[in-house]
């Protein structure tokens, strides 16, 4: 009876001994967190609900998954979330509590402010993985070779979009596009893609008229949209100024495709496939919400790190960095395909999702468009057409 206590007692202390040495052995790895609030544009409908710090809620989902791998791997991922005021300055941020201090950076910043980071001295010893821009630019000739990009570009955008059109044989378009900047580079986009696919944009027109869309588009969009035969309008209105009043009131009764209608998206709240459905009911569990595009590339973002430092059990910059960007790399996005990064300017190559506002239409790459290498790189730049100029 003796015996057995005392090796019930060894026993306890050994386990004790190996799980406190465990611990303080875990390999830790600090990520930090870095968006900026917004205000609501003043156009929102009524029926919209603005969202504050798309992202947030991803990113500590995924950290969450990560810790759940690091158990069995002795790794501890910690996540540090810093959010700018309205009125403050990124760069600022980063340079006073960011420089020096971590090795990855997950960000949902517009462009200008994500370059002067991406510039900075300290952030050249740095990985930024940027989940909040879709510039095509910020992979070509403004490409930075410590950035990562989470979401699809617009370019990958309009060819899932054009792909779909030509499957369908639409392939006269009536381009409809806003004023702002952004509104333009989509419009560019959709250009760009209509030759990649030999469409015919018949008609192109910019929107002109008062942007109190509920007073004035009932007469408005009849008269505006008496153009020539077409198939499909195409619309380009990414702050959502005028697109929504489209549908149902043109002259002629057509479909409406781009950032309003059928859009395309790399996350949408009907998609239910390949465990996304799992994935969607734990992120509404946690945030009260459903899942937007930010959240979900914020969250890939950190999964991202995640695999690469299980893969090479190390928190070290250089070794994950290269795993990222190698063949082996492969994450699970809960889109069919696995989710890997282009080498040649750091875009997260992944399937586009197509749908309607209450309803998921179809997966782009679209069935019988086909590629050399990888499917998924007949979305958007493809590297013969890249003008990055990245040096690894």
């Amino acid at each position: 009876m003796l015996f057995k206590v005392i090796f019930h007692i060894l026993c306890f202390n050994f386990i004790f001994f190996f799980a406190t040495a465990s611990a303080k052995n875990k390999q830790v790895i600090d990520i930090v967190y870095l968006t900026q609030e917004k205000s609501p544009p003043h156009f929102l409908s009524n029926f919209d609900i603005f969202v504050k710090n798309k992202g947030i809620f991803g990113a500590e989902l995924a950290i969450s998954d990560n810790n759940t791998t690091g158990k069995f791997t002795n790794q501890q991922f910690n996540l540090k979330k810093l959010i700018v005021p309205e009125d403050g300055a990124a760069d600022d941020v980063f340079a006073k509590q960011i420089a020096g201090k971590y090795r990855y950076l997950v960000t949902v910043l517009p462009a200008e402010p994500l370059l002067k980071i991406a510039d900075l001295p300290a952030a050249q010893q740095m990985l930024i993985l940027d989940a909040g821009t879709t510039d095509d630019e910020l992979r070509n000739g403004q490409c930075r070779s410590n950035v990562l990009h989470l979401l699809p570009t617009r370019t990958m955008r309009t060819d899932a979009l054009a792909q779909y059109m030509m499957k369908k044989r639409w392939t006269k378009w009536f381009l409809v596009s806003g004023k702002a900047p952004e509104d333009l580079l989509f419009a560019e986009a959709i250009k760009r893609s209509a030759k990649r696919f030999n469409m015919d944009i018949v008609t192109e027109k910019p929107w002109e008229h008062t942007y109190d869309a509920r007073r004035t588009v009932q007469s408005d969009v009849a008269v505006f949209s008496q153009v020539d035969d077409y198939d499909v309008l195409v619309v380009a209105d990414e702050q959502g100024e005028f697109g929504e009043y489209l549908d149902y009131r043109t002259w002629l009764p057509r479909p409406v495709m781009g950032t309003q209608g059928l859009i395309a998206t790399s996350w949408h709240r009907t998609h239910e496939q390949w465990g996304a459905i799992q994935l969607q009911n734990r992120f509404k569990e946690k945030a009260g919400r459903w899942m937007e595009e930010e959240d979900y590339a914020a969250y890939l973002a950190i999964r991202a790190i995640g695999e690469a430092a299980t893969r090479t059990q190390t928190s070290e910059l250089n070794p994950v960095k290269t795993y990222l960007l190698s063949d082996k790399f492969a994450l699970q996005g809960y889109k069919g395909n696995p989710l890997s990064f282009r080498s040649w300017d750091g875009q997260l190559r992944q399937p586009v999702l197509l749908a309607a506002p209450q309803s998921l239409v179809t997966v782009a790459p679209i069935e019988g468009f086909l590629h050399p290498k990888s499917e998924l790189d007949t979305l958007g730049f493809d590297q013969p057409e890249s003008k990055c100029q990245w040096n690894h």
